[in-house]
C-alpha cells in the first residue's frame, strides 16, 4: 500500500508537481553539461551490471547517461516523465512521488540527484527507499553545497540556470542525521565539481586535479550509504588462505592454532618458492592432521598477491580469510573477523596492528611511522577510515571477492602484495570497510620477506596509483 502523507506535505508536493509540469521539458545547455559531469562521477560509483533506480529523475538526462543493466526512474511530474521517455528510451519511467514510492522491485543502486531538497518529508522519503532495496543496495545522493547558494541565485538571475520551486537546503550534517533516523549508514561523503560546466575545456581539468584538494569549495557532494538492516545469513563455510614462503617452522602451529569457524573451515597453504623445507613441512602436516581439511598448492607465479589469488581460486568456502604464515597476527584472532562479516557490521574486515600495544620486536619504529602515514593517506583517498593498510589479514565474502574480480580491469594487475588489489576493489564497489584491531606478535621463526626501502618505494607508488584512480578522476 502507498504510504500516507500529511495534508501539509501533500500541499507542498502539489506545488512542486505543478511547477515541474509547467517547466520547460528541454533543460538549459548549462544544465545538460552539468548532468554530463554528474554522469561521469556516478559512472565511477555504479557497476555496469547493476540495476538502478533514480528518484526524482526529471526528464531523464542523467539516468539516460548512466551505464547499467536496468534503469528505472520515477518523478512526480507527468510532463517530465513524458519527456524522459523520449530522451531515454532504454529506461523505464513511472509517475510517482518519492514519499509514496511503490514499485514491487528491489534495486542494486538508488540514485537521488539534486532533488532531495524538494522532498516534502526527507525522512519519509529515505525510509520508503527500504522498500526498493536489498541488503547489498547502495544509496547514492548528490546534493548542492550551501556555499554555492548565491552562485546559483546569480546564475538563475542571468538566465543560465532554471528557476526552482521552494526547497530546503540540506547541509551534510542535516543529511547524515536524517539518514541515521531513516535506517541508512553513510559510507563515504565526497565533495566534487568545482566548475559545473565545460568552460572551454578548463572545467574537466579543474574538476579532476583541483577539486580533490579544495573540497570545501565544491559545488556538490556525493554521499554513498547502505541500509543498516542486518545482512546476517547464518553460519558460513570458511576458507583460510595461508601464503607461505620460507616459513617451515610455522606451518604446524598455523594448523593447530587456527580455530574451526562457522559451518566448517578449510586451510589452503600456498607455498611460494621457498629456500627452506616449507613445502615438505606443509605436506607432512597435511598428512598428519587428517582431522583438518587442508589443501596444499605450489605457487605458479611470484609474490604474495599472486599466491592469494591462487588460494582464492582453489577455495570452496563462503568466506575468505588471508592469514600470513609468519603468525605475527595470531590465528586465534580469526573469529573476530568472521563475526564482523557474518553480523553485517562489515563487508570487508581489515586487520589493524596499530591499536593495541605490540611486542617489542614486532615492528621497527620507521616501519610503524610508515604504516601510520600510509593509513592517513589511504583514508583520504578511499574516503573510509583505515588505520593499517599493510596488515596481511583481510576477510570478505566469496560473492564480494567475485565482484572485485569482475571489476578488476579498472585497476589492472598492479599489486604484488595483494592487499591493495582487495582494498581498492572494495572501495570502488562502495563496500563497508572496517578495521579489526589485533595483537601483533614477534616472529618466532625465520625472517621477514619485506624489504623496507624497496617495498616502501612500491607502496609510495601505490598511493599515487590509488589517488589517480580513485581521487583525481
Amino acid at each position: 500500500m502507498p504510504r500516507a502523507i500529511s495534508e501539509i506535505n501533500a500541499e507542498h508536493l502539489e506545488r512542486v508537481r505543478a511547477w515541474y509540469d509547467e517547466a520547460a521539458a528541454r533543460p538549459y545547455p548549462a544544465s545538460l553539461a552539468y548532468r554530463t559531469i554528474l554522469a561521469h562521477y556516478y559512472g565511477l560509483l555504479i557497476s555496469p551490471d547493476s540495476s538502478v533506480l533514480e528518484v526524482g529523475c526529471g526528464s531523464g538526462e542523467l539516468l539516460g547517461r548512466l551505464r547499467a543493466r536496468r534503469k528505472v526512474g520515477i518523478d512526480l511530474s507527468k510532463r517530465q516523465i513524458e519527456a524522459a521517455r523520449g530522451h531515454a528510451p532504454d529506461c523505464e519511467f513511472h509517475v510517482q512521488a518519492a514519499e509514496t514510492l511503490e514499485l514491487g522491485e528491489r534495486f542494486d543502486v538508488i540514485v537521488v540527484s539534486d532533488t532531495l531538497n524538494f522532498a516534502a518529508d526527507v525522512q519519509q522519503v529515505l525510509e520508503g527507499l527500504h522498500s526498493v532495496s536489498h541488503p547489498g543496495t547502495r544509496l547514492i545522493i548528490n546534493y548542492p553545497s550551501a556555499l554555492w547558494r548565491p552562485v546559483f541565485a546569480l546564475a538563475r538571475g542571468l538566465g543560465l540556470k532554471a528557476t526552482e520551486p521552494p526547497s530546503s537546503w540540506l547541509s551534510t550534517p542535516d543529511l547524515l542525521g536524517l539518514m541515521a533516523l531513516a535506517g541508512w549508514e553513510a559510507l563515504v561523503v565526497q565533495p566534487r565539481i568545482l566548475v559545473p560546466m565545460r568552460a572551454l575545456g578548463i572545467g574537466p581539468f579543474v574538476n579532476r586535479w583541483l577539486a580533490p584538494v579544495l573540497p570545501w569549495f565544491c559545488a556538490t557532494a556525493f554521499c554513498v550509504a547502505r541500509t543498516v538492516r542486518a545482512r546476517e545469513t547464518g553460519p558460513l563455510t570458511v576458507s583460510v588462505v595461508i601464503p607461505a614462503r620460507n616459513e617451515a617452522g610455522n606451518i604446524e602451529a598455523a594448523v593447530l592454532r587456527t580455530p574451526d569457524m562457522g559451518a566448517g573451515t578449510e586451510l589452503i597453504f600456498v607455498e611460494g618458492h621457498s629456500k627452506d623445507n616449507t613445502w615438505e613441512e606443509i605436506e607432512r602436516v597435511a598428512r598428519e592432521h587428517p582431522e583438518r581439511r587442508i589443501k596444499t598448492l605450489r605457487q605458479g607465479g611470484q609474490g604474495k598477491g599472486d599466491a592469494v589469488r591462487e588460494g582464492f581460486a582453489a577455495a570452496e568456502g563462503d568466506l575468505f580469510i588471508i592469514l600470513d604464515a609468519d603468525l605475527t597476527v595470531p590465528p586465534e584472532e580469526m573469529p573476530k573477523f568472521y563475526a564482523a562479516i557474518v553480523s553485517g557490521r562489515a563487508e570487508f574486515a581489515n586487520g589493524s596492528r596499530l591499536v593495541y600495544p605490540m611486542e617489542k620486536d614486532a615492528m621497527r619504529f620507521l616501519n610503524m611511522c610508515a604504516n601510520k602515514t600510509f593509513g592517513i593517506l589511504f583514508t583520504w583517498i578511499l574516503g573510509q577510515p583505515l588505520k593499517d593498510t599493510l596488515c596481511g589479514t583481510k576477510v570478505l565474502r566469496r560473492a564480494d571477492y567475485e565482484r572485485i574480480v569482475a571489476n578488476r580491469a579498472y585497476f589492472g594487475d598492479f599489486d604484488p602484495f595483494g592487499d591493495f588489489d582487495l582494498l581498492f576493489g572494495a572501495a570502488r564497489l562502495n563496500m563497508k570497510i572496517v578495521d579489526v584491531p589485533v595483537r601483533y606478535r614477534d616472529r618466532t621463526y625465520g625472517s621477514t620477506n619485506i624489504h623496507r626501502w624497496r617495498h616502501g618505494w612500491l607502496l609510495l607508488r601505490m598511493v599515487l596509483f590509488a589517488a589517480r584512480k580513485l581521487k583525481f578522476v
